[in-house]
């Protein structure tokens, strides 16, 4: 599979979500039936993913990723107002450290969920 069509599965996923669940829910809501969903539809995937944050190979915390889907996207779950441009930072700075090539953005907490994705490739 391609990674458009990949990215499109997994948005097709989250649309899935957003009908049954509606906006104005907890994050970690949608991140448990995102979970569901991806599964639903044969996806492997990896939830809440720890990566280690460094500088100058001291360890000083740790990512966590959302989800890992194919071992190729990073999924980032949000249920925010607006999606700020800290989020976008924060999902690049992801890919990077996992060393994966596509990211998506996706904010449930949006009137049509459409409007709340953003794909990003390295």
């Amino acid at each position: 599979m391609n990674d458009n069509d990949l990215t499109r599965r997994i948005i097709a996923c989250a649309i899935e979500v957003h009908k049954r669940l509606g906006a104005g829910l907890l994050e970690s809501v949608y991140e448990a039936a995102m979970a569901i969903e991806l599964g639903v539809a044969g996806f492997e995937f990896e939830q809440q993913v720890q990566l280690a944050a460094k500088y100058r190979d001291h360890v000083l915390g740790y990512y966590r990723l959302d989800f890992v889907v194919e071992s190729r996207v990073v999924v980032e779950v949000k249920a925010v107002l607006r999606l700020d441009p800290v989020f976008e930072s924060q999902i690049l700075t992801y890919m990077r450290v996992a060393k994966l090539p596509i990211g998506l953005l996706i904010n449930f907490n949006s009137v049509l969920l459409t409007e709340g994705v953003r794909r990003f490739v390295l």
